[in-house]
């Protein structure tokens, strides 16, 4: 495993502190990813259900902007624990204030009906560029993008549509992207469900803004993470290709909303991902509230 990865899964390993409280560390990176904090506190979640129920879907509200300098303190209530369904919530806390709130279903393994919308017709990961290398250059000459950058050297992203997040041009609402980690990983549940809503967060915001010219609204507008939800209808791993489907069907009152679709390669639908995101110009009060 490489660095980078064993870094983010170290991250996304919360340490138990007491009963029902957990601690996750930030990467020093000047800014605290939602994508971080939704997985840490997915991670916090797994280790109050019993084994036999499994994650179903999550509903996290991002609050106020993290602290990258301090832990972040996870407090798990146990809202209910039934024979077929769990439920849990989770608030994500530093300076003694929410940061983020997590609400979450988990279910008992049963058999039913089933059906599910076909993957889109797109050409496999392997001949497609990937963005690796153009982060790591980016990195070296524009602070904004050290932010992130990193992520890259863990998580092997690849998209269809072939605009670059420097490219002045508009396109239509919609992405399709191939991602995976880029090492296997230890056949553990928790690790898997971390990194897929961990990689759920990336590029979902700029997907609202395609429309519009993202890289001429880059300095114009202010953007955040105000809500993000995620249903996992069926087994998948983050170290196998997975196919994210993106569009935006929605942009106003300074907010866009994004919908998502992760595919595996043999074309199941196995999660689905909805995200509404702050998207406010400057000028305007720059912060949620």
């Amino acid at each position: 495993m490489n660095s980078v990865l064993e870094m983010i899964v170290r991250l996304l390993d919360v340490e138990r502190i007491e009963e029902n409280m957990y601690q996750g560390q930030n990467h020093a990176t000047e800014h605290v990813f939602g994508g971080q904090v939704l997985a840490q506190a997915i991670a916090a979640a797994f280790r109050t259900v019993r084994p036999e129920h499994q994650l179903h879907s999550v509903h996290g509200y991002f609050l106020r902007a993290g602290d990258w300098n301090i832990p972040i303190l996870y407090e798990v209530d146990r809202i209910r624990d039934g024979r077929s369904f769990s439920t849990r919530r989770v608030v994500a806390i530093q300076h003694g204030r929410a940061i983020f709130h997590l609400s979450s279903s988990w279910q008992k393994r049963e058999e039913g009906l089933q059906h599910g919308a076909p993957m889109p017709d797109v050409p496999p990961p392997e001949p497609l560029r990937g963005e690796r290398a153009m982060y790591a250059a980016l990195a070296e000459s524009h602070t904004e993008y050290r932010r992130y950058a990193y992520r890259f050297e863990a998580i092997d992203s690849r998209h269809v549509e072939r605009i670059s997040v420097t490219d002045d041009v508009r396109h239509p609402p919609y992405r399709h992207t191939w991602m995976k980690v880029r090492d296997p990983l230890p056949d553990d549940t928790e690790v898997h469900l971390a990194l897929l809503a961990y990689m759920s967060d990336m590029d979902f915001m700029s997907t609202s803004m395609l429309p519009h010219g993202r890289n001429t609204m880059r300095d114009q507008v202010r953007g955040a993470s105000l809500d993000h939800a995620l249903w996992f209808h069926r087994p998948c791993r983050a170290d196998e290709w997975l196919l994210f489907v993106k569009e935006s069907p929605n942009a106003s009152g300074a907010r866009g909303f994004v919908r998502g679709r992760f595919y595996n390669r043999g074309g199941d639908l196995v999660v689905t991902a909805a995200q509404e995101c702050l998207i406010r110009p400057v000028g305007k009060r720059a912060t949620a509230s």
